[in-house]
């Protein structure tokens, strides 16, 4: 179950009273596994509250294999190794982008400091990528794109699944990024070379704000 003082302002979107309780209904009569553990469901929006919001990066689901997903879109948690090849593709870029050679998987780091990761899915069976794709947690994504969207926020759209959310964000003087999605699918189609930590830490710079230490 959702724990309402962990969302803190999040709890006032109207998903959780509307369509949570389904969705909560469909997840009980699973029998597969179902990742990430429930207690980290909701972990990228208890870590990046809205009025800390500066970059949103949309993933799709999370990450299918055991051990892996903890809540928030392409991260790991610290000791995965080998890395999720999405992960380490968005590695290659930011390094080559501004040098920085990452190695730990884990993102809270940036979710401190405002990036919110957010899934498109915030459920998956163990195994079956895309599995809960269609379980309604769309919703909860529109309703954080439109809230996010009431002032300026730098959004990174990988691939075509998070480029057909734009629509849902309120006009504004936003940075908007959209490249191919980081999978080994689609990376050289216009992922690699796309330099969008540096471009957001300029648009952050040139608003008067603090960039994002991408290292944390």
């Amino acid at each position: 179950m959702v724990r309402p003082d962990r969302l803190g302002a999040w709890r006032d979107l109207p998903f959780f009273d509307t369509d949570l309780p389904r969705i909560e209904g469909k997840l009980a009569q699973e029998t597969r596994t179902i990742l990430p553990p429930e207690p980290q469901r909701f972990a990228a929006l208890e870590l990046t509250q809205p009025d800390t919001v500066r970059v949103v990066i949309l993933g799709q689901d999370p990450y299918p294999t055991p051990g892996h997903a903890h809540g928030l879109a392409f991260s790991v948690e610290p000791d995965v190794h080998p890395l999720p090849r999405s992960l380490s593709n968005v590695f290659k870029e930011l390094e080559s982008d501004l040098g920085l050679d990452r190695r730990n998987g884990d993102l809270r780091g940036w979710a401190r400091q405002g990036v919110l990761l957010l899934n498109s899915a915030l459920s998956v069976p163990a195994g079956e990528a895309n599995g809960h794709k269609d379980l309604g947690w769309d919703q909860l994504v529109r309703e954080v794109l439109e809230r996010t969207s009431r002032r300026p926020t730098a959004y990174v759209l990988w691939g075509k699944q998070a480029q057909r959310l734009e629509k849902h964000l309120n006009p504004g003087d936003h940075l908007i990024l959209r490249s191919a999605h980081p999978s080994p699918l689609s990376a050289r189609r216009g992922f690699f070379g796309s330099r969008p930590f540096s471009a957001i830490n300029t648009w952050l710079q040139m608003r008067g704000h603090a960039p994002i230490d991408w290292a944390a």
